[in-house]
């Protein structure tokens, strides 16, 4: 079964809620690879709920769903190669963080809270929001006050309160630590683990779909979640026996906030020159990002590589996208780029996922 553990002195999670390590105050990840049994996936389940024995929780935990998942996967040409685009604007409230947020709030569920804190830049929010209604938790919610308006009326409109917090992405944080200080679970996205194994159905899809595992998969990276949960997947389906070898991973950042991309290609020494610079990328205006340790590590062991985009190409990218019938966010666009700068090294098949619906974008 998987399991849970702190990366800094490795203890287990405890049984009560825990955000982080309770004895050291570490991250909690999944401890040694996702447990995937190919004969374990039940079939008659809907969207990622078939991978249920993957997802570390109790028996009795609730499956709290909007019917997340099994999103489309469409062929179309670019740069001159068939890219497979995986359209996870299509889930409930619009974008992936609904594969994460299903799990994390079952999770939430099984531990008897009703009360939580979240807070982002917008999609996690407004998938927090609407799950926790699903599931009768009172919602708050901490949003960057620049947060696009349709998020955060998304936000409003599934009853969670939204609390604006001016300046950059980093306030929203420091601003929901506080109130996690004064006692509120803190339901973050970032932090809680389980998220990783719902990220990880994609892999499971994207397998599933293509008839085997692809060359290459680009998405966007923030705080890295959306990469490990892929990474973690198809090293599970690996170990199962179900694919050969895991494919290459391309994480995207937008180069005004680019702290992956400047580590792996600039070491130590890029860390000086990272800011947490304005970008319509703004679901990826991360400085610190959680998961960056783990993905570092994981990336001398097997290949995951980082780019970051300029600002002036991420909205032509969204609109090559749409003339592709591809109407996404500016986040999502930030793999069009990336595309282009990698498709003539990428193996077949090439995926890129596409995070977020544009309708969700101001």
């Amino acid at each position: 079964m998987t399991s849970y553990v702190c990366t800094n002195c490795g203890r287990g999670m405890p049984e009560g809620f825990a955000h982080r390590c309770p004895a050291c105050g570490g991250v909690f990840d999944v401890a040694g690879g996702l447990a995937f049994d190919p004969a374990a996936v039940e079939a008659g389940k809907p969207g990622v709920w078939r991978y249920r024995h993957s997802f570390g929780l109790d028996a009795g935990a609730p499956e709290v769903t909007l019917g997340e998942g099994n999103t489309p996967l469409v062929a179309a040409r670019a740069f001159g190669r068939t890219v497979h685009f995986k359209v996870e604007g299509q889930n409930p409230t619009g974008s992936f963080k609904d594969r994460l947020t299903a799990v994390e709030v079952s999770y939430l569920a099984s531990r008897g809270i009703t009360e939580a804190v979240e807070d982002s830049s917008g999609n996690a929010g407004a998938s927090f929001a609407a799950y926790a209604a699903r599931a009768g938790i009172r919602a708050q919610v901490f949003v960057p006050d620049y947060a696009s308006g349709p998020k955060r009326a998304q936000i409003e409109r599934y009853g969670a309160e939204v609390m604006a917090v001016p300046g950059p992405r980093s306030e929203a944080a420091k601003a929901v630590g506080r109130a996690v200080e004064a006692g509120a679970h803190y339901a973050s996205h970032a932090y809680l683990p389980h998220g990783l194994a719902g990220l990880a159905t994609l892999a499971y899809e994207l397998v599933e779909n293509l008839g085997g595992a692809p060359g290459a998969v680009l998405a966007p990276a923030g705080h890295g979640s959306l990469l490990l949960g892929l990474a973690y997947g198809f090293n599970a389906l690996e170990a199962a026996g179900v694919i050969a070898a895991a494919p290459s991973l391309v994480g995207v950042q937008a180069m005004a906030c680019a702290p992956l991309w400047a580590l792996t290609n600039h070491g130590t020494a890029g860390l000086g020159f990272i800011t947490e610079g304005g970008t319509v990328a703004e679901g990826v205006r991360v400085r610190q990002p959680v998961r960056g340790d783990a993905l570092l590590r994981l990336g001398q062991t097997q290949p995951i590589h980082f780019l970051a985009i300029p600002e002036e190409d991420i909205l032509p990218g969204r609109d090559e996208l749409a003339r592709l019938g591809f109407y996404v966010e500016p986040t999502s666009a930030l793999v069009w780029k990336g595309l282009g700068l990698v498709i003539d090294q990428a193996h077949d098949p090439v995926v890129a996922i596409l995070t977020g619906h544009g309708l969700k974008a101001a």
